[in-house]
């Protein structure tokens, strides 16, 4: 259920674990795709972060600033 993206509290509480973190815990080693997932989407973001800043100098800055 966690690898396909269901609610950890939901699936916590449907296990009768009080707590979500115990969930993750015990059963995220279940899930070897999601660790690949997650690699990608940090990629995605912070390659995003990356493409709206702009070089001044050898400094990189948020467009708002670089006036």
């Amino acid at each position: 259920m966690l690898d396909a993206r269901e609610n950890i509290r939901a699936l916590a509480e449907y296990l009768g674990h009080a707590d979500p973190g115990f969930t993750l815990r015990i059963h995220t080693h279940l899930m070897p795709a999601g660790e690949e997932r997650t690699k990608k989407a940090v990629d995605r973001a912070l390659e995003a972060a990356v493409d709206g800043l702009v070089l001044r100098g050898s400094a990189l800055v948020v467009p708002s600033q670089a006036a």
